[in-house]
């Protein structure tokens, strides 16, 4: 009894010495696959369109925070200075249906990294059964005279399986996950940039309708005087009546266009509700023109927007990800070691059931290689390396896009700010000239086309003003976006991971 202790001892000193070299060569193995080195994209010394002249000091107008804040830095929106517009925005990020979406995504591949990261660690696993069998006695017997006996068979097994991460796969698969969560977590900064862009150019949107509403009121009374005037004048015998005619159909005409600016406020009204989460007929907005100036926007420098674009940085993210997967794809060129073991106790009755020689165990390390798959594995690995030349593209791709952006709203703005220079101007003269033919109508000299074609050129002028106030303001406001509304790539989450590099 004492030798087979003794050598029980033995036995079990070297299974838990060999556990031991395996789970440190497991902890230390290496990681086969390449390197991630975050790929380059083009990117100018500056910008080639400048913003107008009223932009270029305006960096204390909006200051994204340091990226060691706390505080939400994405209320970029206040630099149009509306309250009404604050407050909407604000209910952007708590009610809107889209956004939801993205934000279970986004726990959704949260949960992957917890599912992964289990695979670094032994599962224990037990299936206790408890049996009582009892042979016929009919059943064939050798040799005969045995008696056919019954017996109970109680198992409590404890099963330990666990894959030793010799060659990186399972480390590789767990930051594959990390990097796809924060690539969500990317895209669902996106969405919601993108739904505040939505809501604040549906707002100005309405506003200016609302404008227009007003200009074309005012016009619409000042027409209805110019019938009574050239009413009275052919009363009087002064005008034709074709002066009336004329009069009566530029007032019918504008009265049209006044009641079709209603449909595309009350359609603007609508979006604005759905964006906040809200049906159309539980929200409205007051009237309001819209008077609202377009603010100065600093750009930084175009090596800034890599770091400041959510899309840009999903992009990349999915970059290392992809490459994570040429590292699983290699690593299974190389055998699969495993450590498996059970212990437990089995036995005939319930009262010899944790007795202690009813308790069994076995533990052991196994290896498996594949030493033929007909071209599988080389398939995977080909795979692997075509998507991730795929992600560098639209790694690559975005960010063009990104430059494109800002450079278009930063022409655009600087191109309608010398316009709207240029309207207000063509504004002042057609007022004059409607003035003077005016003034020549009532004295006899011009006919009353000459009226109308001034009254037609002024209001034309007009309404071409608050379009250009919107188109100012849509521009800015997509500019901001272009830059990426205050985020910084230092907002992604972790998980417990070192900070993204490279940038």
């Amino acid at each position: 009894m004492t030798y087979l202790l003794a050598g029980l001892r033995c036995t079990l000193t070297g299974i838990i010495a060999l556990m031991l070299i395996l789970l440190f060569i497991a902890l230390t193995g290496c990681v086969v696959g390449p390197k991630y080195v975050r790929p380059s994209a083009a990117t100018p010394e500056r910008y080639k369109e400048l913003p107008p002249a009223s932009s270029q000091g305006g960096a204390e107008q909006w200051q994204p925070a340091n990226p060691a804040d706390q505080a939400s830095r994405g209320n970029w929106w206040e630099i149009f200075g509306d309250s009404e517009l604050n407050g909407l925005e604000e209910q952007i990020a708590t009610s809107n249906q889209t956004l939801k979406v993205y934000e279970a995504r986004f726990r959704e591949a949260r949960a992957a990294i917890r599912f992964n990261r289990a695979s670094q660690f032994p599962t224990i696993s037990t299936s206790p059964t408890a049996s009582y069998v009892k042979a016929s006695d009919y059943a064939p017997n050798f040799p005969a005279k045995i008696p056919q006996v019954s017996q109970g068979d109680f198992v409590l097994p404890i099963d330990l399986s666990y894959e030793l991460d010799l060659w990186g796969r399972v480390r590789r698969t767990v930051a594959a996950a990390r990097e796809e969560a924060q690539a969500t977590a990317a895209d669902y900064e996106t969405a919601k940039l993108c739904l505040e862009a939505e809501l604040a150019m549906d707002y100005f949107e309405l506003h200016s309708a609302d404008a227009q509403k007003e200009l074309l009121d005012n016009t619409v009374k000042a027409y209805s005087d110019n019938v009574q005037l050239t009413t009275h004048r052919f009363k009087g015998g002064v005008a034709p009546r074709s002066d009336v005619a004329q009069a009566q159909t530029q007032l019918d005409t504008t009265r049209v266009q006044d009641t079709d600016v209603t449909v595309q406020r009350a359609q603007l009204e609508h979006a604005i509700a759905v964006l906040i989460g809200k049906p159309p007929a539980e929200f409205s907005l007051e009237a309001a023109a819209l008077k609202t100036q377009p603010p100065s926007i600093p750009t930084g420098l175009p090596s800034e927007l890599l770091q400041r674009r959510p899309d840009i940085s999903a992009a990349e993210r999915r970059m290392a990800e992809a490459n994570q997967q040429i590292g699983i794809a290699r690593a299974a060129y190389f055998p699969t070691v495993r450590l498996d073991g059970t212990a437990g106790f089995e036995g005939t009755h319930v009262s010899n059931w944790f007795t202690w020689p009813a308790g069994f165990w076995a533990l052991g390390p196994s290896l498996a290689e594949t030493l033929f798959d007909a071209g599988q594995r080389r398939a995977t690995s080909e795979s692997a390396r075509a998507n991730y030349d795929a992600t560098v593209a639209t790694y690559r791709q975005t960010s063009l896009t990104a430059f494109q952006e800002v450079e278009d709203n930063l022409a655009a703005l600087r191109i309608l700010d010398n316009e709207a220079r240029q309207q207000d101007q063509a504004i002042a003269s057609s007022s004059d000239s409607l003035h003077l033919f005016t003034n020549r109508y009532r004295g006899g000299v011009d006919t009353y086309l000459q009226v109308i074609t001034a009254q037609t050129i002024l209001l034309g002028n007009e309404l071409n003003a608050i379009d250009i106030l919107q188109r100012r303001l849509d521009a800015s406001v997509l500019l901001v976006k272009a830059l990426g509304g205050g985020w910084d790539v230092h907002q992604l989450p972790t998980f417990g991971a070192q900070r993204v590099k490279d940038y």
